[in-house]
């Protein structure tokens, strides 16, 4: 059996890349390797961070002996992804700055809290009617094989523009808008304000089901388990 190591902690991510991928292959996550060092996710794109986060956790473990998982390094892949909401009112922010969107009002470093990211987003809002309330969510996702990395430095992966080694891409979208106001409890981020085309619910009222079949990040793992197929990876 096939192993994906998924380079995230984020429960909500690993259920859905399972729903949407099955159960032919072993699971890892970050949480299984707790020495995995943070990944500065400083690019300007989806796909250069999701790549830089694949790239860096394939070079680390492909130096090292992950047998105590009973994964052969010839048999896995890892698989990162980075993703964020992209406004049309705003020029596209937040985009890769989804998770820290309101950092900079709050003066601290790292992620903010989705309640704080949601209140900017509405406020830089305010005054846009419905119809130009129109955004995106955009899902890249990168899956490197780490038997690639074998003789490569860990440190290497690090670089701000990482080495695509073997790396392959890809992308998924779902259109929608931003609602006036949250609505609903399910999913995270800026699930309570956004509403998917063709419904007129939030994510976080449409529930997980529904939301793992239109959703940006299923639309880039249908397209990653159709190459798994092809492959015969």
């Amino acid at each position: 059996m096939k192993t994906l190591i998924l380079s995230t902690r984020n429960a909500h991510k690993v259920q859905e890349i399972r729903q949407v991928l099955g159960e032919a292959f072993r699971y890892l996550t970050l949480a299984d390797f707790p020495d995995a060092p943070p990944v500065q996710e400083d690019a300007d794109t989806f796909t250069g961070n999701a790549t830089k986060k694949a790239v860096a956790l394939a070079a680390r473990l492909a130096g090292r002996s992950i047998a105590n998982h009973q994964a052969p390094i010839t048999d896995t892949w890892v698989l990162a992804d980075d993703s964020g909401l992209e406004v049309d009112a705003l020029s596209g922010a937040p985009g890769v700055h989804s998770a820290r969107f309101a950092a900079p009002d709050q003066g601290a470093p790292g992620n903010s809290p989705d309640a704080a990211n949601n209140a900017k987003l509405l406020r830089l809002l305010e005054n846009v009617p419905w119809e130009k309330r129109t955004a995106r969510f955009r899902c890249v996702i990168a899956v490197a094989p780490v038997s690639a990395w074998m003789g490569f430095e860990p440190q290497a992966s690090q670089d701000s523009q990482p080495r695509a080694v073997n790396v392959h891409g890809f992308q998924g979208t779902c259109e929608g808008r931003i609602g006036f106001a949250p609505s609903g409890h399910a999913g995270f981020g800026y699930d309570p304000l956004f509403v998917p085309e063709g419904f007129e619910q939030t994510f976080a009222e449409l529930g997980e089901a529904t939301k793992n079949r239109i959703s940006h990040r299923a639309h880039a793992l249908l397209k990653l388990r159709q190459w798994l197929k092809e492959e015969g990876t």
